[in-house]
């Protein structure tokens, strides 16, 4: 896929992207299709699929291989995305955060001894990673937040206190990207980034969620108390926490748009198939045209949505080059393929009847899967003021 030189958008995927995709697709299906039902009831996080999907090279698809990642290019990322959630929306949610949030963090802003000792075991697998933003009373309003790092006297570390909430990770992780308040009196501009090391004293998970949906994906609350973290694993420099964080959740959003996709894709498929089976009246479903017109909309919506995020994903590509951002694009795709996998979803449940409703086939899990994209990485609301700020140039 590449854009060509009249500023149009070609839509043929290299033979590179086609590899990947099939690659992604055969592993999904032989490894996570047939057990994801098994750790969305359990909850459990499934340890053995991602140390396999880190052996693959999809726990660090962007990062150069010097830094132990793959070398891909983010629409490889997009592809790889799409294709774990349409089997398990939980174990791309995994996949996402290692990539997304913490590679892109520690790639970006990291200096080259942080990359070494951090970046290096996260993006080849070896490490999970965790981004720890929210806060029980701080979410789309980072300013509020109530954690603290405090410098200590002799200027070697800073002292961690406080409690962070819904990180997604946050049981399992190895390392984690932590935002919080090194100069509460100036708000956004007062907090600063730390690379956390979760096997030091003063860290401990906290309470772990108990989901609606993407239940395999250990989500939970970390509490700091009295933890020192070193000053040379401040990440950036001191009040940039808020510019890193924002910048970050820009590539967030492309993965969760493909995430959604994937998700969308799975409800769509499973309705075709079962339009085409299920009889009612002497025919097929498939043959009323109130079923057909649930078809049309699901297949628009899905075509849509693959654009707008193959779109982001080649923004950002550039970015690479030019340094420009890409918060429209991604903003965008995340809310427009979010908000079709619900859709999507929906009408799955719909065409299925009774047994969209039923544990028995994987619709109400889609269903339930589908609803956390029009949340986390900036809800719908978020995605909407984001969008409309930038094109009304307001900051």
């Amino acid at each position: 896929m590449s854009v060509e030189t009249t500023g149009t958008l070609s839509l043929q995927l290299s033979p590179e992207h086609e590899d990947i995709r099939r690659a992604v697709r055969d592993f999904a299906r032989k490894e996570i299709i047939p057990v994801a039902a098994h750790f969305d009831e359990t909850g459990d996080f499934p340890s053995a699929i991602v140390k396999k999907m880190g052996e693959m090279g999809l726990m660090g698809i962007e990062i150069p291989e010097e830094y132990g990642g793959a070398g891909m290019d983010t629409v490889a990322y997009a592809l790889a995305m799409e294709e774990i959630a349409k089997a398990d929306a939980a174990t791309s949610t995994i996949m996402s955060v290692n990539n997304s949030l913490v590679n892109h963090a520690l790639y970006k802003f990291g200096s080259e001894e942080q990359k070494q000792k951090y970046l290096v075991p996260i993006a080849s697998g070896e490490k999970i990673g965790a981004y720890s933003l929210t806060e029980p009373m701080s979410g789309s309003d980072a300013g509020n937040m109530k954690s603290r790092a405090v410098l200590s006297a002799d200027g070697k570390h800073y002292v961690i206190n406080g409690r962070k909430s819904w990180v997604t990770s946050g049981p399992v992780a190895d390392i984690i990207i932590l935002f919080t308040m090194t100069e509460p009196d100036k708000r956004h501009n007062g907090i600063s980034a730390f690379i956390i090391d979760t096997h030091q004293p003063g860290f401990s998970p906290g309470k772990k969620e108990p989901k609606l949906g993407i239940r395999a994906s250990a989500t939970s609350e970390l509490v700091f108390d009295d933890y020192q973290c070193p000053v040379e694993n401040m990440l950036g420099q001191a009040g940039q926490g808020f510019k890193i964080a924002m910048t970050v959740l820009d590539a967030g959003r492309i993965g969760i748009a493909a995430q959604a996709l994937g998700i969308a894709e799975a409800a769509y498929e499973a309705s075709l198939e079962y339009a085409r089976s299920r009889e009612a009246f002497g025919s097929p479903i498939g043959t009323f045209q109130m079923i057909q017109a649930k078809i049309a909309d699901m297949k628009t919506r899905i075509e849509a949505s693959r654009l707008l995020i193959y779109s982001a994903a080649l923004a950002k590509q550039k970015s690479k080059v030019s340094g420009a951002r890409y918060t429209t694009e991604a903003s965008m795709a995340k809310l427009f393929a979010s908000e079709t996998a619900m859709f999507c979803a929906h009408a799955a449940v719909q065409i299925h009847g009774g047994m969209g409703y039923s544990k028995e086939l994987p619709i109400e899990r889609f269903f339930r899967d589908a609803k956390i994209t029009e949340i986390y990485e900036g809800t719908s609301e978020i995605q909407r003021l984001v969008i409309a700020r930038n094109e009304l140039g307001l900051r």
